[in-house]
């Protein structure tokens, strides 16, 4: 009839519209949960890359604050012994003065100049290195000089140092080699080149005086 508002039926939905509608509510689900679950993932993998930088960087700080050196004896720790430092005086060639407190010295009493640095295949005065040892050079002494094998490995690793390294016969060692800075000695039987490149470049140029190479 005119006027009268025409009313809308809605027809029920077939099987066949309800099993899609169905379909398309589960794929709308599971890429809901996917997403979900690609975000957590990633929160995941963010939080772990986090705990490992930051425990690489507390490593790295504690091995170059105090950490001891192992390279070169597997696991075991670099055989370096700390020394009390007895001075920085200067005395005149010949002049006797007290005991060292290493063998050999590592602090202390020392002649006014220090030696050249370089290969010595002889014995040269404690007083003069350990000015060397002052201006952060490392001396590295062997005790024997029948050691063919032992000096040509010493006479191959000076070569690449121009300075701050210093290698001599001294017939006093204790061992075979040692390996000296200032305040640190490391006492070795046998040659170990990353024992001692881990020692030299740990104590070069920590000397109470600083030279420029």
């Amino acid at each position: 009839m005119g006027g009268q508002a025409e009313q809308i039926v809605e027809k029920p939905l077939t099987k066949h519209e309800l099993r899609r509608l169905a379909r398309q509510e589960r794929k709308a689900q599971e890429a809901l949960r996917l997403q979900r679950a690609r975000r957590q993932r990633l929160g995941l993998i963010a939080v772990a890359v986090v705990v490992v930088l930051g425990a690489a960087v507390w490593l790295v700080r504690g091995a170059l604050r105090s950490g001891p050196a192992t390279a070169g004896l597997g696991s075991t720790p670099l055989p370096i012994v700390d020394y009390p430092i007895q001075g920085r005086d200067h005395i005149q060639v010949g002049q006797p003065h007290p005991a060292y407190n290493s063998n050999p010295p590592t602090s202390g009493w020392h002649y006014p100049a220090p030696a050249d640095w370089g290969f010595y295949n002889e014995e040269l005065p404690d007083e003069l290195l350990v000015h060397n040892l002052e201006h952060g050079g490392i001396w590295l002494s062997y005790r024997s000089a029948e050691e063919t094998e032992l000096i040509n490995q010493l006479a191959a690793l000076i070569k690449r140092y121009r300075s701050k390294v210093i290698i001599t016969q001294r017939s006093r060692n204790d061992t075979r080699l040692t390996v000296a800075a200032w305040g640190h000695l490391m006492q070795l039987d046998r040659y170990d080149n990353a024992a001692i490149v881990t020692f030299i470049n740990r104590f070069k140029n920590r000397g109470p005086e600083f030279f420029p190479d």
